[in-house]
């Protein structure tokens, strides 16, 4: 297989999308690995899989609608294996097997039918010290855009996901390209100040345009580079509100074509308004775990 990714809106081809089957029980609280999911967890309305399911198959049937090739993983028994842009992500034409949270190796072997299609020389695995998820990697053409957290208690943040050595790591990967690292905000207790990836808080859509989220962002001078990079006017600005129901975690086929949850209602008439088609798909339930439509999609082979 010939991977191609180069930035996040060019036609889509290939794609694994995650699946909620035998993803388990409700979690413990000391088992969840983030501020939201313990949340639900103890307000009794952590989603249940049968619902996830049906999420999920929306997505996979908007996906055929647009003839593009989706891989699903290998169902492990009692295994969330939803969010698998947390387990490899794809820049160019290698991927990156994520250095995630050791419950989660498993999850890879569940996609090993896909990375095995895959020539040796373009799989890569990071040193051990570099922990990196695909949520916080973003190509954009000539820049990757990676979320970051450098606080002295990164060590004790479940939600700081990627580190400074993988933002150096992946720099020495693609010297060709512009490294441009954000530091975001983390809790490990309150949804509502915490930016899990960097696209809980940001998404590039289009060919210009971007969903931004200020708060998550913990270096104001961060925030204002994008903003300016990609134009105030070209720029979605969701609350508080709006980012802990992840506005910002939706998915585009192509630079016109964008999959959305249908109650997104403020942002969905925006992109129509910009002339964006918009598939719109039931997808709160997923949500209730702080990832959504970018979080549950591994892109391989865009135009």
């Amino acid at each position: 297989m010939k991977l191609n990714i180069q930035n996040e809106t060019s036609r889509l081809r290939a794609v694994v999308l995650g699946t909620a089957k035998s993803c388990g029980p409700t979690p413990k609280v000391e088992d969840c690995y983030d501020p939201k999911s313990i949340q639900h967890v103890l307000a009794g309305t952590y989603p249940k899989e049968a619902d996830m399911i049906l999420e999920m198959e929306a997505v996979a049937e908007v996906l055929k609608k647009y003839d593009v090739t989706v891989y699903r993983p290998d169902v492990l028994k009692n295994c969330n294996q939803i969010f698998s842009r947390d387990i490899a992500f794809v820049v160019e034409d290698k991927i990156i097997k994520a250095n995630i949270l050791p419950d989660r190796d498993k999850e890879i072997e569940a996609i090993r039918y896909v990375w095995n299609k895959i020539e040796g020389e373009n799989r890569i695995i990071l040193p051990d010290e570099c922990h990196v998820e695909g949520g916080d990697v973003m190509p954009w053409n000539d820049y990757i855009f990676i979320g970051t957290y450098t606080g002295a208690d990164y060590p004790d943040i479940i939600t700081a996901r990627t580190n400074i050595q993988a933002v150096h790591a992946i720099k020495d990967l693609f010297p060709n390209k512009k490294i441009k690292a954000f530091e975001l905000r983390k809790s490990n207790t309150n949804p509502k100040e915490n930016a899990l990836h960097l696209d809980c808080c940001f998404q590039p859509i289009g060919k210009d345009k971007a969903i931004i989220h200020k708060n998550g962002f913990l270096v104001e001078s961060e925030y204002n580079w994008l903003v300016n990079f990609f134009g105030k006017e070209n720029i979605f600005e969701i609350t508080k509100y709006e980012m802990y129901q992840m506005y910002s975690n939706i998915f585009s086929i192509s630079e016109d074509v964008i999959i959305s949850e249908k109650n997104f209602t403020r942002l969905n008439n925006w992109l129509r308004k910009q002339g964006f088609t918009v598939e719109e798909v039931p997808y709160h339930e997923i949500g209730k775990q702080e990832g959504l439509l970018r979080c549950t999609t591994l892109p391989l082979i865009r135009d």
